[in-house]
């Protein structure tokens, strides 16, 4: 259906909008959670690393302008790409006092930057910070999206996650997003083993009916030095397989509203940062065997929304 994909894809939504290949510039700002520094929880999620989700980013003693310079320069070069995104990617990108907020955002602002998206969590949105961002849309005519981590439409999941929101949380943080005009993305994990096959279907009608725009997908992979690692290694929890995710995906996608774009089916970390990520194999080969299986039994996004 989507450019012989079976699910509606990034890349090609962002050729249609942008005219041309664009790619995300990975930005690391001084920033925590407030599942981390007590505001709402401490420890943070039981899978999340030391860096926040940003294993691949340069370091925050940067300046954003630097980090900025820096990342344009290789991935220009490399992708042969003059359009990008700034990805504002580790921890949760408002949970920081406004002034700074503010700042950072405003020196990411470039002639070849032609969106901003930003990590956070559905419980730390202010609306200080929606205002400025729609105004800044408005004034500048650059898309905004903010990334919400939602990882299980499972409010008990959630709970055993340590995430200290809920699921009216992120319905809550998507409505007060849509009300700005900017947009959403929303990220869940597909194969947690406390969700049953029945979440994905759950997951796909509330992302379908609160309108995200877009969604990433990604399997649970076990960091070094987290409390999921402790269970992992202390036998407490096992990983569901390949084969489940691709299946649980499917699945997810099937009952997903055709018109939402997929950024990601599957996410990847450094090797050196985990004990397991993605079963030991490529993302891009879990990819393909997804792709495969779709096309094989005739499935594809939307088919049972």
């Amino acid at each position: 259906m989507y450019s012989k994909k079976p699910y509606h894809i990034y890349s090609k939504w962002l050729k249609e909008v942008y005219g041309e290949k664009v790619y995300k510039i990975p930005i690391n700002i001084p920033v925590t959670c407030p599942n981390r520094d007590g505001s709402k929880g401490t420890g943070g999620c039981i899978y999340c690393g030391a860096k926040g989700g940003g294993n691949e980013t340069l370091s925050e003693s940067l300046s954003v302008s630097e980090q900025l310079k820096q990342n344009i320069a290789y991935i220009g070069k490399r992708y042969h790409s003059k359009k990008f995104i700034v990805f504002f990617q580790s921890f949760t990108n408002t949970h920081c006092e406004f002034s700074d907020f503010k700042r950072w955002i405003l020196e990411s602002l470039d002639d070849s930057i032609v969106e901003i998206a930003i990590s956070t969590r559905p419980d730390a949105i202010s609306t200080e910070q929606l205002d400025f961002l729609a105004a800044l849309k408005q004034e500048k005519g650059i898309e905004i999206t903010l990334e919400l981590g939602l990882q299980s439409i499972n409010d008990r999941t959630l709970e055993i996650l340590n995430r200290c929101h809920t699921v009216a949380d992120y319905c809550q943080a998507v409505k007060n997003i849509r009300t700005m005009n900017l947009k959403t993305c929303t990220h869940l994990i597909l194969d947690l083993p406390w969700d049953q096959e029945s979440d994905m279907i759950k997951a796909a009608g509330l992302l379908s009916a609160v309108q995200t725009d877009f969604v990433k997908c990604h399997a649970l992979y076990i960091e070094h030095d987290t409390v999921l690692c402790d269970w992992y290694q202390a036998g407490k929890v096992s990983l569901l397989t390949k084969e489940d995710y691709i299946n649980r995906a499917i699945l997810f996608l099937e009952h997903l509203n055709p018109d939402i774009v997929i950024q990601r089916l599957i996410g990847r970390a450094p090797e050196a940062d985990t004990v397991i990520t993605n079963w030991n194999s490529s993302w891009w080969k879990i990819k393909e065997m997804l792709e495969e299986k779709m096309h094989k039994e005739n499935k594809y996004q939307g088919r049972l929304y």
